[in-house]
This record gives structure tokens, C-alpha cells and sequence, in this order.
């Protein structure tokens, strides 16, 4: 079989399903609403306009993770660079036979610093909390 009928029958079938999953969802969400509306209180609702983005509430990390996590593999990639350029002799040339180890230190220099920044991360978030209780 072609790979491009491979692909035009995956794109058919996920089709199919995401629309069938979109009106199943739909029915599950109005059987929601209908109940929750006979069971409402009036008296509950305000006027007032509640926007939960704007609450002081729970703040959450996901950009300080993203971009610790984006900063340390950049400096995995620099660090990766750095080591195959100052180790190994011929790097940059068109030797096929040393590829695989650039490749390796590459790889585990942005997978480590990655993690890194992740720890990071998740220190700042850590602190952020204490913080927050006292």
C-alpha cells in the first residue's frame, strides 16, 4: 500500500470519528445543562459579571516551565556544541564515521539540561508556593 493512501485513510477515518465525537460530547453537555437548569436556584445567580482569568486565585506555571525548559535546551544545544567542537577532532568536516557520537553528546547534553531547567522549575514554583502560605 502507498503512503499516501495511508495518509488520505487516516485523515477519512480521524474525520469521521472527530465528528461523531463532537455530537456525542454536544448531547453529553445539553443532558448537563438540563439537568443543572431544573435544579437551579434563581436567587443564586447575580448580576455580577465573574471573570475567573482576572481572580487572584491559583496561578499557574506552564510559562515559567515552558521556557525553563526552552532555556535549558539551548544551553543543552550551546553545551552539546561546545564539547564537539573543543573533543573531537574533525568535527564540522564531512567524516561520516564520527556522526554518531556528535549525535549522542548532542542528545544527552539537551535532554540533561532540559531536565534541568524542568527541576528549575519546578523549585521556583516550590518556593513560589511556600511563600504564598506564610
Amino acid at each position: 500500500m502507498d503512503i499516501t493512501t495511508t495518509i488520505a485513510l487516516f485523515i477519512v477515518f480521524s474525520t469521521i470519528y472527530g465528528l461523531f465525537e463532537l455530537f456525542a460530547r454536544r448531547r453529553e453537555r445539553m443532558a448537563i445543562i438540563e439537568k443543572l437548569g431544573d435544579n437551579l436556584d434563581p436567587a443564586l445567580i447575580s448580576n455580577k459579571t465573574y471573570f475567573p482569568f482576572l481572580s487572584r486565585g491559583k496561578i499557574s506555571f506552564g510559562a515559567l516551565k515552558a521556557g525553563c525548559l526552552l532555556m535549558g535546551i539551548g544551553i543543552g544545544m550551546l553545551v552539546g556544541f561546545f564539547i564537539c567542537r573543543g573533543c573531537i577532532d574533525g568535527f564540522g568536516t564531512e567524516d561520516y564515521s564520527i556522526n554518531g557520537l556528535i549525535s549522542m553528546i548532542n542528545g544527552a547534553s539537551i535532554l540533561i539540561f532540559g531536565g534541568i531547567g524542568l527541576l528549575v522549575a519546578f523549585f521556583l514554583e516550590l518556593k513560589y508556593s511556600k511563600e504564598k502560605e506564610n
